[in-house]
């Protein structure tokens, strides 16, 4: 009968490249007796995420149909859940330990350049009370999720990939409620001990910018590059702007490449300078150069989205006066309320104005509304701009600021396939220790996921796209589609006394083989 092969030898080839067992197993021994070490466990963790991202439930299943016995020498029956629970529990005290020597592994082996490191943070929803929480281990709490489930306790995980690919290098789990700018410092620091050159650049989202956070790049020599929330950069502010004098920049989207140049979104940049200012008397005054970039794909898609909500805003004020005297609105009172959701659901606060009254005459209640032109114009204003802060030196011009920023998307890619292709829905796991082990199980099989994807794009340079990889047609290679091809490659086992045998791979797949430079045929 035969096996699922998969990606199976491509993740333990990569995970032999990383180390991952031998600095797992390092940092956290066994007993001579034991039948599996935590790093063989974690390496067959890791691939289970990667071949068939489910639940983390009948592993053993997982690993009997997969070729796992084969390719990482470990019988399926030991993979059982007490195996795997006693695996996670022993590396949660070493994850920080063993999250370094990964990353710095994987900087090494692979040559990643870390001069630009790109970080941000989500939320991971968890199933489960989780009223005993292990102080020495992030707390599952409730806070503001990113998947808009306020009914379940979350962690956090904050990671920092490269610009170089998109590879992350790091990651770390946080309690539910922690603030995301007191976590920058930290994360900060570890990526000093493991990039190189330690002096690199870090883009991130605004929750970056604080006086606390600034002063700490500039003492470590981290440059830095995040957009400006509206508490350094009013609406009012972006309203003035000149459009005109801004200098256009000479850039080209991934997603316009194709595009004619008419229908291509483009870029102005402009900047001055703004101070910081820290709580004390005796801190210093930091001052940071501000780039004002617009952009005409926001200023249409803000166009776009307030004639929406205007025109949604309209509808339901249309009706709320036709019904005027109802059951549903028979008073002011009832008509003010209706009033004040309208606003409030379609976003028109802003610039919504209404009179209400009662008609002395009939009893019911009136109602005159209409939009302020000042406030839209003053908004229409500043469609398409925003700010960017950093304290990179004057030689670095307001165009190659932004488009050193531009790379940030790659963090929100690389959560989307967390929650997409390694499938991490919300979780349910004994204690928060297991969830921040498993929190770095999912991340290392990211980073081997993130890997297989850049060396595969490496190997067809200048070529961006791939034969047969998408339905038959050329496609540019993704993780997903890389591992989506080689999930249907299959080994016939050992039967009596023949060695286990894999099919010829079809063209596709042996062209995938050959970039990454894996031999299946040739087993841990």
């Amino acid at each position: 009968m035969e096996k699922t092969l998969g990606a199976l030898p491509v993740i333990a080839d990569y995970c032999r490249r990383l180390d991952l067992a031998g600095i797992i197993d390092r940092a956290c021994p066994v007993r001579d007796l034991a039948l599996l070490t935590h790093g063989q466990v974690i390496e067959a963790l890791v691939a289970n995420r990667l071949t068939s991202p489910a639940p983390l439930v009948r592993v053993t299943d997982w690993a009997r149909e997969h070729a796992v016995e084969e390719v990482f020498g470990i019988e399926p029956t030991l993979l059982n859940d007490d195996r795997i629970g006693r695996a996670l529990d022993a590396i949660a005290p070493e994850l920080d330990h063993i999250v370094g020597s990964v990353g710095a592994q994987a900087i090494s082996m692979f040559g990643l350049d870390t001069s630009r490191l790109h970080w941000d943070m989500t939320s991971i929803s968890l199933y489960g009370a989780y009223d005993q929480a292990d102080t020495d281990h992030p707390a599952p709490k409730f806070g503001h999720p990113k998947d808009r489930r306020p009914d379940l306790k979350q962690i956090q995980a904050g990671l920092a990939v490269t610009g170089d690919g998109g590879v992350p290098v790091f990651h770390r789990a946080y309690d539910g409620g922690a603030g995301e700018v007191a976590q920058v410092v930290g994360a900060m620091s570890a990526l000093q001990t493991m990039a190189r050159p330690r002096e690199f650049l870090l883009v991130g989202d605004s929750k970056l910018v604080s006086y606390a956070n600034v002063s700490a790049m500039i003492a470590s020599g981290v440059g830095f590059v995040a957009p400006a929330s509206k508490a350094y950069t009013p609406a009012a502010t972006l309203a003035a702007l000149d459009l005109d004098s801004a200098a256009e920049v000479d850039y080209v989207a991934e997603r316009d490449a194709g595009k004619p140049a008419a229908d291509r979104g483009r870029w102005r940049v402009t900047e001055d300078t703004m101070t910081l200012a820290g709580k004390r008397k005796r801190d210093p005054v930091l001052t940071l150069r501000r780039v004002f970039v617009h952009s005409t794909a926001r200023a249409r898609a803000a166009a776009t989205a307030r004639a929406r909500k205007l025109d949604r805003a309209r509808d339901d004020l249309d009706r709320l006066v036709r019904g005027l005297g109802s059951r549903h609105y028979p008073d002011e009172k009832a008509v003010t309320a209706r009033i004040a959701a309208i606003a409030a659901a379609r976003r028109v606060t802003a610039y919504l104005r209404t009179e209400t009254g009662t008609d002395p005459a009939t009893g019911k209640p009136i109602l005159r509304w209409w939009f302020d032109h000042a406030a839209l114009d003053a908004e229409t204003a500043t469609d398409g701009w925003y700010a960017l802060l950093t304290n990179l030196p004057a030689d670095v011009d307001p165009a190659e600021i932004l488009i050193r920023y531009k790379g940030q998307e790659v963090v929100e890619r690389r959560y989307g396939a967390v929650k997409g292709p390694l499938a991490v829905a919300p979780l349910f796991v004994k204690n928060n220790r297991r969830i921040a082990a498993l929190i770095t199980v999912i991340c290392l099989a990211l980073l081997i996921f993130c890997l297989i994807e850049r060396q595969v794009r490496q190997a067809i340079a200048p070529h961006i796209t791939l034969d047969g990889l998408y339905a038959g047609r050329p496609a540019k290679p993704t993780g997903r589609l890389i591992f989506e091809a080689l999930a249907r490659l299959r080994l016939i086992p050992a039967v009596n006394g023949q060695p286990p045998g894999i099919p010829q791979p079809p063209p596709l797949q042996a062209r995938l083989l050959d970039l990454l430079g894996v031999d299946p045929t040739q087993p841990r």
